[in-house]
Protein backbone atom coordinates (compact mmCIF):
# COMPACT_ATOMS: atom_id res chain seq x y z
CA UNK A 1 0.00 0.00 0.00
CA UNK A 2 1.09 3.41 -0.74
CA UNK A 3 2.08 6.08 1.92
CA UNK A 4 -0.43 7.06 4.39
CA UNK A 5 -2.63 10.47 3.11
CA UNK A 6 -1.56 13.38 4.96
CA UNK A 7 -4.75 13.78 6.28
CA UNK A 8 -6.44 10.87 7.25
CA UNK A 9 -10.13 9.66 7.94
CA UNK A 10 -10.24 7.14 10.27
CA UNK A 11 -13.15 5.21 11.56
CA UNK A 12 -12.92 4.39 15.30
CA UNK A 13 -14.49 0.53 16.14
CA UNK A 14 -15.31 -1.25 19.35
CA UNK A 15 -14.31 -4.30 18.60
CA UNK A 16 -15.49 -6.45 20.94
CA UNK A 17 -19.23 -4.53 21.54
CA UNK A 18 -19.29 -4.61 17.11
CA UNK A 19 -18.31 -8.28 17.17
CA UNK A 20 -21.00 -9.45 19.34
CA UNK A 21 -23.39 -7.29 17.69
CA UNK A 22 -22.27 -9.02 14.54
CA UNK A 23 -22.80 -12.99 16.17
CA UNK A 24 -26.33 -11.75 16.82
CA UNK A 25 -27.38 -10.37 13.70
CA UNK A 26 -25.52 -13.34 11.71
CA UNK A 27 -26.88 -15.95 14.36
CA UNK A 28 -23.49 -17.44 14.53
CA UNK A 29 -19.97 -16.56 16.27
CA UNK A 30 -18.04 -14.04 14.56
CA UNK A 31 -14.00 -13.12 15.17
CA UNK A 32 -12.14 -10.77 13.13
CA UNK A 33 -11.33 -13.19 10.68
CA UNK A 34 -14.81 -14.00 10.09
CA UNK A 35 -16.32 -11.03 9.17
CA UNK A 36 -18.71 -10.96 6.37
CA UNK A 37 -17.77 -8.57 3.21
CA UNK A 38 -20.95 -6.43 3.21
CA UNK A 39 -19.76 -5.66 6.90
CA UNK A 40 -16.30 -4.39 6.02
CA UNK A 41 -18.16 -2.60 3.20
CA UNK A 42 -20.00 -0.28 5.35
CA UNK A 43 -17.37 0.28 7.48
CA UNK A 44 -14.80 1.18 5.05
CA UNK A 45 -17.53 3.45 3.82
CA UNK A 46 -16.35 6.01 1.30
CA UNK A 47 -14.43 8.86 2.16
CA UNK A 48 -12.45 6.56 5.18
CA UNK A 49 -8.87 6.06 4.94
CA UNK A 50 -8.14 3.33 8.21
CA UNK A 51 -10.37 1.92 10.74
CA UNK A 52 -9.03 1.72 14.42
CA UNK A 53 -10.12 -1.62 16.30
CA UNK A 54 -10.39 -0.21 19.82
CA UNK A 55 -9.39 -2.83 22.23
CA UNK A 56 -7.97 -6.10 20.60
CA UNK A 57 -5.26 -6.90 23.36
CA UNK A 58 -5.64 -9.24 25.82
CA UNK A 59 -7.78 -7.95 29.05
CA UNK A 60 -6.63 -8.47 32.05
CA UNK A 61 -8.10 -11.22 35.09
CA UNK A 62 -6.97 -9.15 37.55
CA UNK A 63 -8.21 -5.85 36.62
CA UNK A 64 -11.72 -7.83 35.82
CA UNK A 65 -11.98 -8.45 39.37
CA UNK A 66 -11.08 -4.65 40.51
CA UNK A 67 -14.11 -3.50 38.10
CA UNK A 68 -15.82 -5.71 40.02
CA UNK A 69 -15.58 -4.43 42.68
CA UNK A 70 -15.50 -0.81 42.59
CA UNK A 71 -19.28 0.74 43.35
CA UNK A 72 -18.72 3.84 41.46
CA UNK A 73 -17.81 1.81 37.83
CA UNK A 74 -20.70 -0.20 38.95
CA UNK A 75 -22.53 2.49 38.84
CA UNK A 76 -21.30 4.13 35.23
CA UNK A 77 -22.37 0.54 33.89
CA UNK A 78 -25.88 -0.30 34.60
CA UNK A 79 -26.13 4.13 33.86
CA UNK A 80 -25.31 3.23 30.05
CA UNK A 81 -26.54 -0.69 30.27
CA UNK A 82 -30.01 -0.49 32.45
CA UNK A 83 -29.99 -4.80 31.96
CA UNK A 84 -26.64 -5.35 33.01
CA UNK A 85 -25.74 -8.92 34.34
CA UNK A 86 -21.78 -9.61 35.27
CA UNK A 87 -21.76 -11.45 31.78
CA UNK A 88 -21.56 -7.75 30.57
CA UNK A 89 -18.49 -6.65 31.96
CA UNK A 90 -15.16 -7.91 30.46
CA UNK A 91 -12.39 -5.44 31.87
CA UNK A 92 -10.63 -2.19 30.52
CA UNK A 93 -9.13 -2.35 27.49
CA UNK A 94 -6.76 -0.11 28.61
CA UNK A 95 -5.81 -2.68 31.06
CA UNK A 96 -3.35 -4.68 29.20
CA UNK A 97 -2.64 -8.13 29.97
CA UNK A 98 -0.60 -8.78 27.56
CA UNK A 99 0.10 -7.54 23.71
CA UNK A 100 -1.93 -10.46 21.91
CA UNK A 101 -5.04 -10.22 20.03
CA UNK A 102 -7.42 -11.96 21.87
CA UNK A 103 -8.87 -15.25 21.24
CA UNK A 104 -12.01 -14.24 21.55
CA UNK A 105 -11.65 -12.02 18.91
CA UNK A 106 -9.95 -14.09 17.05
CA UNK A 107 -6.23 -13.65 18.18
CA UNK A 108 -3.68 -12.91 16.05
CA UNK A 109 -4.73 -15.26 12.88
CA UNK A 110 -7.81 -13.21 13.06
CA UNK A 111 -6.66 -9.51 13.47
CA UNK A 112 -4.19 -10.82 10.19
CA UNK A 113 -7.43 -11.68 8.00
CA UNK A 114 -9.15 -8.23 9.45
CA UNK A 115 -6.26 -6.40 8.41
CA UNK A 116 -6.03 -7.98 4.52
CA UNK A 117 -9.79 -6.86 4.09
CA UNK A 118 -8.91 -3.66 5.27
CA UNK A 119 -5.76 -3.58 2.69
CA UNK A 120 -8.27 -4.86 0.10
CA UNK A 121 -10.44 -1.98 0.28
CA UNK A 122 -7.61 0.49 0.26
CA UNK A 123 -7.86 1.11 3.93
CA UNK A 124 -5.27 0.86 6.99
CA UNK A 125 -5.52 -0.58 10.17
CA UNK A 126 -4.61 1.05 13.37
CA UNK A 127 -4.31 -0.44 16.67
CA UNK A 128 -3.77 0.77 20.56
CA UNK A 129 -0.74 1.17 22.49
CA UNK A 130 -0.87 1.94 26.01
CA UNK A 131 2.73 3.40 27.18
CA UNK A 132 1.63 4.75 30.89
CA UNK A 133 0.73 1.44 32.66
CA UNK A 134 -0.27 -2.14 32.34
CA UNK A 135 -2.49 -4.57 33.95
CA UNK A 136 -1.37 -5.81 38.18
CA UNK A 137 -1.05 -9.41 35.94
CA UNK A 138 1.04 -8.15 33.46
CA UNK A 139 4.39 -10.14 32.98
CA UNK A 140 6.90 -7.26 33.51
CA UNK A 141 5.84 -7.10 37.32
CA UNK A 142 8.03 -10.71 37.62
CA UNK A 143 10.01 -10.29 34.82
CA UNK A 144 10.97 -6.36 34.41
CA UNK A 145 10.17 -5.01 37.81
CA UNK A 146 12.78 -2.18 36.86
CA UNK A 147 9.93 -0.80 34.11
CA UNK A 148 7.92 0.12 36.85
CA UNK A 149 7.61 2.52 39.06
CA UNK A 150 8.54 1.39 42.74
CA UNK A 151 7.59 2.26 46.27
CA UNK A 152 8.10 0.82 49.50
CA UNK A 153 6.30 -0.79 52.20
CA UNK A 154 6.04 2.35 54.09
CA UNK A 155 4.26 4.32 51.29
CA UNK A 156 1.50 1.00 50.67
CA UNK A 157 1.11 1.68 54.40
CA UNK A 158 0.59 5.14 54.29
CA UNK A 159 -1.57 4.97 50.41
CA UNK A 160 -3.45 1.93 49.81
CA UNK A 161 -5.11 3.61 47.22
CA UNK A 162 -1.78 4.48 45.46
CA UNK A 163 0.20 1.53 45.86
CA UNK A 164 -0.26 -2.81 45.36
CA UNK A 165 2.37 -5.46 46.53
CA UNK A 166 2.89 -7.56 43.38
CA UNK A 167 5.65 -9.95 42.57
CA UNK A 168 7.38 -9.28 45.87
CA UNK A 169 7.35 -5.33 45.49
CA UNK A 170 5.78 -2.76 46.06
CA UNK A 171 4.21 -0.81 42.66
CA UNK A 172 2.60 2.93 42.26
CA UNK A 173 -0.86 2.61 40.63
CA UNK A 174 -0.95 4.39 37.57
CA UNK A 175 -2.15 7.34 37.21
CA UNK A 176 -2.40 11.48 35.61
CA UNK A 177 -1.41 13.97 37.71
CA UNK A 178 -5.01 15.52 38.17
CA UNK A 179 -6.94 12.23 39.13
CA UNK A 180 -6.76 9.58 41.85
CA UNK A 181 -4.77 6.70 40.80
CA UNK A 182 -6.81 4.18 38.70
CA UNK A 183 -7.21 1.37 40.89
CA UNK A 184 -6.70 -1.58 37.93
CA UNK A 185 -3.41 -0.45 36.71
CA UNK A 186 0.26 -0.39 37.55
CA UNK A 187 2.44 2.40 36.48
CA UNK A 188 5.07 2.65 33.87
CA UNK A 189 8.38 4.17 34.25
CA UNK A 190 9.20 6.74 31.65
CA UNK A 191 12.96 7.33 32.83
CA UNK A 192 13.51 3.53 32.74
CA UNK A 193 15.87 2.62 29.97
CA UNK A 194 14.66 -0.91 30.68
CA UNK A 195 11.10 0.20 29.80
CA UNK A 196 12.60 2.57 27.00
CA UNK A 197 13.56 -0.45 25.47
CA UNK A 198 11.12 -2.73 25.91
CA UNK A 199 8.59 -0.13 24.32
CA UNK A 200 10.23 0.02 21.34
CA UNK A 201 10.01 -3.87 20.90
CA UNK A 202 6.23 -3.58 21.90
CA UNK A 203 5.81 -1.25 19.51
CA UNK A 204 7.55 -2.77 16.76
CA UNK A 205 5.55 -5.84 17.20
CA UNK A 206 2.31 -3.83 16.81
CA UNK A 207 4.02 -2.76 13.69
CA UNK A 208 4.31 -5.89 12.48
CA UNK A 209 0.26 -6.49 12.59
CA UNK A 210 -1.01 -3.15 11.84
CA UNK A 211 0.03 0.03 9.75
CA UNK A 212 -0.53 2.82 12.61
CA UNK A 213 -0.44 3.13 16.34
CA UNK A 214 -3.13 5.00 18.92
CA UNK A 215 -0.93 5.55 21.63
CA UNK A 216 -3.21 6.27 24.95
CA UNK A 217 -2.50 9.52 26.95
CA UNK A 218 0.73 9.79 25.14
CA UNK A 219 1.84 13.32 27.32
CA UNK A 220 1.70 11.52 30.19
CA UNK A 221 5.30 9.88 29.36
CA UNK A 222 7.04 13.33 28.35
CA UNK A 223 10.11 14.32 30.37
CA UNK A 224 8.20 17.19 32.03
CA UNK A 225 5.22 15.75 32.77
CA UNK A 226 6.23 12.40 34.32
CA UNK A 227 9.12 14.63 36.55
CA UNK A 228 6.03 16.52 38.06
CA UNK A 229 3.78 14.14 38.14
CA UNK A 230 6.46 11.32 40.16
CA UNK A 231 9.02 13.42 41.57
CA UNK A 232 12.04 11.38 43.01
CA UNK A 233 9.89 8.42 42.58
CA UNK A 234 11.06 8.30 38.93
CA UNK A 235 14.90 8.66 39.17
CA UNK A 236 17.15 11.08 37.24
CA UNK A 237 15.39 12.88 34.30
CA UNK A 238 16.84 11.29 31.13
CA UNK A 239 18.62 13.80 28.73
CA UNK A 240 15.97 12.43 25.79
CA UNK A 241 12.82 12.70 25.50
CA UNK A 242 10.60 9.43 26.01
CA UNK A 243 9.14 9.60 22.67
CA UNK A 244 12.29 11.27 21.16
CA UNK A 245 14.27 8.20 21.87
CA UNK A 246 11.04 5.40 21.20
CA UNK A 247 9.51 7.02 18.18
CA UNK A 248 13.03 6.82 15.79
CA UNK A 249 13.92 3.26 17.00
CA UNK A 250 10.28 2.13 15.83
CA UNK A 251 10.64 3.64 12.53
CA UNK A 252 13.67 2.00 11.55
CA UNK A 253 11.98 -0.78 11.30
CA UNK A 254 8.32 0.27 10.54
CA UNK A 255 9.11 3.58 8.72
CA UNK A 256 5.53 3.79 7.24
CA UNK A 257 3.86 3.44 10.74
CA UNK A 258 1.72 6.23 11.72
CA UNK A 259 1.96 7.57 15.23
CA UNK A 260 -1.59 8.96 16.68
CA UNK A 261 -1.15 10.74 20.59
CA UNK A 262 -4.10 10.79 22.56
CA UNK A 263 -3.27 14.18 23.93
CA UNK A 264 -4.59 16.87 26.28
CA UNK A 265 -3.02 20.19 27.95
CA UNK A 266 -1.78 21.97 24.65
CA UNK A 267 0.74 19.52 24.36
CA UNK A 268 -0.11 18.73 20.76
CA UNK A 269 2.77 20.38 19.13
CA UNK A 270 5.60 19.40 21.37
CA UNK A 271 4.09 16.11 21.01
CA UNK A 272 5.28 16.46 17.04
CA UNK A 273 8.08 17.60 17.60
CA UNK A 274 8.63 14.39 19.57
CA UNK A 275 7.58 12.21 16.16
CA UNK A 276 3.83 11.88 16.07
CA UNK A 277 1.85 12.40 13.11
CA UNK A 278 -1.25 13.76 14.53
CA UNK A 279 -2.21 14.42 18.23
CA UNK A 280 -5.94 14.84 19.21
CA UNK A 281 -7.62 18.49 18.69
CA UNK A 282 -9.43 18.75 22.26
CA UNK A 283 -9.60 22.12 21.92
CA UNK A 284 -11.70 22.16 18.75
CA UNK A 285 -13.86 19.42 20.42
CA UNK A 286 -14.22 22.03 23.51
CA UNK A 287 -15.22 25.06 21.84
CA UNK A 288 -17.40 23.11 19.16
CA UNK A 289 -19.64 21.51 21.97
CA UNK A 290 -19.31 24.53 24.02
CA UNK A 291 -18.68 27.76 22.86
CA UNK A 292 -19.24 29.87 20.08
CA UNK A 293 -18.20 30.56 16.16
CA UNK A 294 -16.29 33.27 17.22
CA UNK A 295 -13.99 30.82 19.92
CA UNK A 296 -14.02 28.18 17.24
CA UNK A 297 -12.42 31.15 14.53
CA UNK A 298 -9.53 31.65 16.93
CA UNK A 299 -8.51 28.06 17.27
CA UNK A 300 -8.22 28.07 13.66
CA UNK A 301 -6.56 31.07 13.41
CA UNK A 302 -3.12 28.61 14.46
CA UNK A 303 -0.55 27.68 11.49
CA UNK A 304 -1.31 25.13 9.16
CA UNK A 305 1.80 23.24 10.05
CA UNK A 306 0.37 23.00 12.70
CA UNK A 307 -3.42 22.20 12.10
CA UNK A 308 -2.26 19.87 9.93
CA UNK A 309 -1.03 17.46 12.96
CA UNK A 310 -4.16 17.68 14.69
CA UNK A 311 -7.11 14.96 15.11
CA UNK A 312 -10.29 16.81 14.53
CA UNK A 313 -13.04 14.96 16.54
CA UNK A 314 -16.83 15.11 17.64
CA UNK A 315 -16.89 12.23 20.26
CA UNK A 316 -14.55 8.69 20.50
CA UNK A 317 -14.76 5.77 23.19
CA UNK A 318 -13.96 8.42 26.41
CA UNK A 319 -16.22 11.50 25.14
CA UNK A 320 -20.01 11.42 25.33
CA UNK A 321 -21.87 10.43 21.85
CA UNK A 322 -22.07 13.84 19.89
CA UNK A 323 -26.19 13.31 19.34
CA UNK A 324 -26.57 13.58 23.25
CA UNK A 325 -24.04 16.66 23.76
CA UNK A 326 -24.91 18.80 20.41
CA UNK A 327 -28.52 18.60 20.33
CA UNK A 328 -30.33 19.28 16.63
CA UNK A 329 -28.86 21.20 13.99
CA UNK A 330 -25.34 21.80 15.96
CA UNK A 331 -24.39 18.34 15.71
CA UNK A 332 -24.43 18.16 12.07
CA UNK A 333 -22.55 22.03 11.32
CA UNK A 334 -20.17 20.96 14.13
CA UNK A 335 -19.59 17.42 11.61
CA UNK A 336 -19.12 19.90 8.65
CA UNK A 337 -16.58 21.46 10.43
CA UNK A 338 -14.46 18.73 11.50
CA UNK A 339 -14.95 16.62 8.21
CA UNK A 340 -13.68 19.58 5.78
CA UNK A 341 -10.45 21.27 8.54
CA UNK A 342 -6.80 20.37 7.90
CA UNK A 343 -5.42 17.51 9.97
CA UNK A 344 -6.91 13.73 10.65
CA UNK A 345 -10.37 13.12 11.15
CA UNK A 346 -11.71 10.90 13.54
CA UNK A 347 -15.28 9.42 13.65
CA UNK A 348 -17.02 7.08 16.16
CA UNK A 349 -18.88 4.09 14.92
CA UNK A 350 -22.51 4.67 16.04
CA UNK A 351 -21.94 8.38 15.28
CA UNK A 352 -23.25 8.31 12.06
CA UNK A 353 -26.65 6.87 13.39
CA UNK A 354 -26.97 9.05 16.40
CA UNK A 355 -26.15 6.52 19.21
CA UNK A 356 -26.47 8.85 22.16
CA UNK A 357 -25.71 6.01 24.88
CA UNK A 358 -21.63 6.71 26.08
CA UNK A 359 -20.75 3.34 26.87
CA UNK A 360 -18.14 2.23 29.32
CA UNK A 361 -15.37 0.58 27.29
CA UNK A 362 -15.27 -2.36 30.49
CA UNK A 363 -18.83 -3.44 28.93
CA UNK A 364 -19.13 -5.63 25.95
CA UNK A 365 -22.59 -4.95 25.40
CA UNK A 366 -24.75 -1.53 24.51
CA UNK A 367 -28.49 -1.28 24.27
CA UNK A 368 -29.97 -0.83 21.20
CA UNK A 369 -31.08 2.46 20.13
CA UNK A 370 -32.87 3.72 17.02
CA UNK A 371 -31.14 4.84 14.04
CA UNK A 372 -31.60 8.37 12.88
CA UNK A 373 -32.00 7.46 8.77
CA UNK A 374 -31.53 11.50 8.46
CA UNK A 375 -28.51 11.69 10.16
CA UNK A 376 -27.11 8.31 8.59
CA UNK A 377 -27.95 10.25 5.09
CA UNK A 378 -26.38 13.45 6.20
CA UNK A 379 -23.46 11.53 6.67
CA UNK A 380 -23.38 9.51 3.87
CA UNK A 381 -22.82 12.48 1.70
CA UNK A 382 -20.71 14.25 4.08
CA UNK A 383 -17.52 11.72 3.93
CA UNK A 384 -17.42 11.60 0.34
CA UNK A 385 -18.18 15.34 0.24
CA UNK A 386 -15.45 16.13 2.24
CA UNK A 387 -12.76 13.72 0.72
CA UNK A 388 -13.38 16.26 -2.34
CA UNK A 389 -13.01 18.43 -0.78
CA UNK A 390 -9.96 18.48 1.09
CA UNK A 391 -7.30 18.96 -1.82
CA UNK A 392 -4.53 21.40 -1.79
CA UNK A 393 -4.25 24.73 0.25
CA UNK A 394 -6.83 25.43 2.47
CA UNK A 395 -7.32 28.98 4.17
CA UNK A 396 -9.62 30.28 6.97
CA UNK A 397 -11.62 33.37 5.35
CA UNK A 398 -13.37 36.24 7.43
CA UNK A 399 -17.07 36.82 6.63
CA UNK A 400 -18.53 40.00 6.73
CA UNK A 401 -21.12 42.16 7.15
CA UNK A 402 -23.28 44.98 7.77
CA UNK A 403 -23.71 47.87 10.48
CA UNK A 404 -27.38 47.17 11.18
CA UNK A 405 -26.63 43.40 10.82
CA UNK A 406 -24.06 41.80 12.67
CA UNK A 407 -24.76 37.79 12.61
CA UNK A 408 -21.92 37.21 10.01
CA UNK A 409 -19.94 37.02 13.09
CA UNK A 410 -21.63 33.21 13.61
CA UNK A 411 -20.39 32.49 10.47
CA UNK A 412 -17.41 30.05 9.84
CA UNK A 413 -15.68 29.82 6.32
CA UNK A 414 -12.55 28.44 4.76
CA UNK A 415 -11.53 27.21 1.61
CA UNK A 416 -9.69 24.78 -0.66
CA UNK A 417 -7.59 25.28 -3.81
CA UNK A 418 -5.99 22.71 -5.94
CA UNK A 419 -5.05 24.49 -9.02
CA UNK A 420 -8.27 25.06 -10.76
CA UNK A 421 -10.26 23.38 -8.56
CA UNK A 422 -11.32 25.37 -5.43
CA UNK A 423 -14.17 24.41 -2.78
CA UNK A 424 -15.42 26.68 -0.13
CA UNK A 425 -17.16 25.49 2.86
CA UNK A 426 -19.24 27.72 5.35
CA UNK A 427 -21.41 26.87 8.45
CA UNK A 428 -23.65 28.94 10.20
CA UNK A 429 -22.50 28.05 13.78
CA UNK A 430 -25.47 29.41 15.70
CA UNK A 431 -29.04 29.03 17.14
CA UNK A 432 -30.64 31.99 14.58
CA UNK A 433 -30.13 33.15 11.08
CA UNK A 434 -26.80 34.78 9.38
CA UNK A 435 -25.83 36.86 6.36
CA UNK A 436 -22.78 38.03 5.17
CA UNK A 437 -19.96 38.20 2.70
CA UNK A 438 -17.24 35.42 1.96
CA UNK A 439 -14.22 37.16 0.30
CA UNK A 440 -13.01 34.59 -1.71
CA UNK A 441 -8.91 34.24 -2.38
CA UNK A 442 -9.36 33.50 -6.36
CA UNK A 443 -9.42 37.16 -8.12
CA UNK A 444 -8.63 35.59 -11.34
CA UNK A 445 -12.80 35.11 -11.34
CA UNK A 446 -13.57 38.30 -12.29
CA UNK A 447 -14.81 38.88 -15.99
CA UNK A 448 -16.21 35.00 -16.05
CA UNK A 449 -19.62 33.31 -14.85
CA UNK A 450 -19.40 30.93 -12.32
CA UNK A 451 -21.19 28.27 -10.87
CA UNK A 452 -21.04 26.56 -7.22
CA UNK A 453 -22.33 23.20 -6.42
CA UNK A 454 -23.49 22.62 -3.09
CA UNK A 455 -22.09 18.75 -2.26
CA UNK A 456 -24.44 17.89 0.70
CA UNK A 457 -27.42 18.99 -1.05
CA UNK A 458 -26.60 19.32 -5.33
CA UNK A 459 -28.28 22.41 -5.22
CA UNK A 460 -26.58 24.90 -7.33
CA UNK A 461 -25.81 28.81 -7.68
CA UNK A 462 -24.65 30.83 -11.01
CA UNK A 463 -22.66 34.16 -9.54
CA UNK A 464 -21.04 36.56 -11.27
CA UNK A 465 -17.29 36.53 -10.75
CA UNK A 466 -16.66 39.74 -10.43
CA UNK A 467 -19.01 40.23 -7.18
CA UNK A 468 -17.01 36.89 -6.19
CA UNK A 469 -13.54 38.37 -6.12
CA UNK A 470 -14.66 41.67 -5.02
CA UNK A 471 -17.23 41.89 -1.96
CA UNK A 472 -16.90 38.06 -1.73
CA UNK A 473 -19.95 35.41 -1.93
CA UNK A 474 -23.00 36.71 -0.24
CA UNK A 475 -24.25 33.75 1.64
CA UNK A 476 -27.63 33.75 4.09
CA UNK A 477 -28.27 30.47 6.25
CA UNK A 478 -30.78 29.14 8.47
CA UNK A 479 -29.49 27.89 11.99
CA UNK A 480 -26.73 25.18 12.40
CA UNK A 481 -26.54 25.10 8.38
CA UNK A 482 -23.62 24.69 6.08
CA UNK A 483 -22.78 25.12 2.07
CA UNK A 484 -20.20 22.38 1.71
CA UNK A 485 -19.36 24.41 -1.85
CA UNK A 486 -17.79 23.52 -5.15
CA UNK A 487 -16.82 26.20 -7.91
CA UNK A 488 -16.67 26.23 -11.53
CA UNK A 489 -16.42 28.53 -13.96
Amino acid sequence: MNAWPSQPVVHEINTLVWLGELSSRYARRITLGEVPGEVWDRVVRPGVDAVWLMGVWERSPAGLESALRNESLQASFRAALPDLTTADIVGSPYCVRDYVVDRALGGPEGLAAARAELAARGARLILDHVPNHVAPDHPWLIDRPACLVQGTRDDLARSPNAFLAAAGHVFARGRDPYFPPWPDVVQLNAFSEDLRSVTVDTLISIGDQADGVRCDMAMLLMNDVFAKTWGESAGAVPAEDFWSYVIPRVRARHPGLLFMAEAYWDLEWALRQQGFDHCYDKRLYDRLVHEDAGSVRAHLGAGLDYQRGLVRFLENHDEPRAAAVLPGGRERAAAVAVATLPGATLWHEGQFVGRRVHLPVFLARRPPEPADAALRDFHDRLLPAAAAVRQGDWQLLTPTGWPDNDTHRNLLAWSWTDGDTRHLVVVNYADRPAQGRVPLPWPDLRGRTCRLTDLLTTDTFDRDGDELAGPGLFVALDPWRSHVLSLHG
